[in-house]
């Protein structure tokens, strides 16, 4: 399960104790599983300004959990086919650890948590942390909306021509279908036309086809092509005749196409296609190879192969995989994820360490505590907790959230005794 709970309680003697107490409650119980959440002391400034601070982090919790959920969800788009890799890249920067950067994944990231010193200097004001957090997060926003922007623009290009190439021979490109041969070019007086004829209606088309008009002629129809429903024919005919041909040709139900062969247009469709692919391969590693790849990717791969495995040396002695080469996109992706998801889970340490001073006072003495629910057993957890703690609280009972206490956060979910905060690492929502 991947949905976990933040909750604080105020030190009794020690923090230690306020562990014990709530650890053995739940976790010999199997209620929970419990790891310790550690928040460092950090300046806590005026009550006005912990009050007021409540608020704007609970507007800056929603808004880059979205963020995180965007970047997650578009990194699925993205991927495509790959789309059961993508756990696998939604990965937290664990800091630096002497000259290596761990990745963790982000159930371990959560259970690990260790404030980031570097990212977020503690000898800064809570506020001035925030608005650190705050616009770092805009960026990666903009930054995503332009990005997917772009990619968006590309893909549907690709997709629009893609389309083209299949479909109903009304409609479809034929540029993969005819040949020069096919066609009386460079004549002052002759053309040759393509016509869509159903298949049930090929047995009249070659009866009556060089009596539609006058000026056919005779014997130049040829089947170039069929789908499951029509053919595709040519005929040569005289241009003075091609207005009289279509009107006769569109009577008896044969669709004359209007295409014209121009073999430096077609050339350039082809030429187009390849390049929106080949961009749209270049944003990340493709899974599997197309048919049309051949040689020229089996030497890519080959190359990226030895280097591999020469990275891979290097990286196992500092206890890392090495991982395939990946496109801007994908990079991209992976490297802001990690730093909306590590500034989320930052903002959720301020809310618990705000929340927990305007609760229980000065000096500061509580403990954060993380804990992983059994699924079937959340409901008894809550009772659990609610018995522990509702002495912290003199009405002992949940408050509804639509109540607005200042200070306290109700707008999106209940209040109880203890500081209470969901986090929930199930990001993707694959239909």
């Amino acid at each position: 399960m991947t949905e976990f709970w933040l909750i604080s309680a105020p030190g009794e003697k020690n923090c230690q104790q306020t562990w014990d107490k709530m650890n053995t409650a739940t976790a010999q119980t199997n209620l929970s599983t419990n790891h310790k959440f550690n928040i460092p002391e950090l300046k806590v400034g005026t009550l006005d300004i912990l009050v007021g601070l409540s608020d704007e982090l609970a507007k800056l919790d929603s808004f880059v959990e979205s963020v995180v959920r965007k970047v997650a969800q578009y990194m699925a788009d993205v991927l495509e086919d790959s789309r059961d890799k993508v756990q696998e890249n939604l990965l937290a920067n664990g800091g630096n650890t002497t000259a290596t950067q761990f990745k963790f994944d982000l159930v371990t990231y959560v259970t690990r948590f260790h404030w980031d010193m570097a990212k977020y200097p503690i000898k800064q004001s809570l506020k001035n942390i925030s608005e650190i957090m705050s616009k770092q997060v805009s960026q990666i926003d903009n930054d995503l909306k332009a990005r997917a922007s772009a990619y968006n623009s590309l893909k549907g290009n690709l997709q629009s021509l893609e389309r083209k190439n299949v479909g109903s021979l009304l409609t479809r490109s034929l540029a993969d279908i005819v040949k020069k041969e096919d066609f009386v070019l460079d004549s002052e007086y002759l053309i040759t036309l393509l016509v869509v004829v159903p298949k049930t209606s090929y047995p009249d088309w070659e009866k009556t086809y060089e009596t539609l008009s006058e000026m056919v002629v005779p014997r130049s129809t040829k089947l170039l092509f069929e789908d499951q429903d029509s053919g595709l024919f040519s005929v040569t005919l005289f241009r003075k005749a091609i207005d009289d041909f279509k009107h006769k040709a569109r009577e008896n139900k044969f669709m004359v196409r209007d295409f014209q062969y121009n073999e430096e247009e077609m050339k350039a469709d082809k030429e187009e296609m390849t390049r929106l692919s080949t961009d749209k391969k270049k944003q990340f590693v493709c899974v599997q190879l197309s048919k049309f790849d051949s040689l020229l990717n089996i030497i890519k791969s080959s190359t990226m192969l030895l280097m591999k495995r020469e990275k891979k040396i290097s990286n196992d002695n500092n206890g890392q995989s090495a991982s395939a080469p990946q496109g801007p996109l994908v990079r991209w992706l992976k490297v802001n994820f990690s730093e909306a998801f590590i500034a989320w889970i930052h903002i959720k340490a301020l809310r618990v360490f705000t929340e927990s001073v305007l609760r229980y006072g000065l000096p500061v003495n509580f403990q954060a505590m993380l804990l992983q629910p059994n699924r079937r057993n959340m409901k008894k957890l809550r009772e659990v907790l609610q018995d522990l703690y509702k002495h912290l609280d003199s009405s002992g009972t949940v408050i509804d959230a639509s109540m607005d206490i200042p200070g306290l956060n109700l707008s999106q979910q209940e209040y109880y005794p203890y500081v209470y905060y969901k986090i929930d690492c199930n990001l993707l929502d694959f239909k």
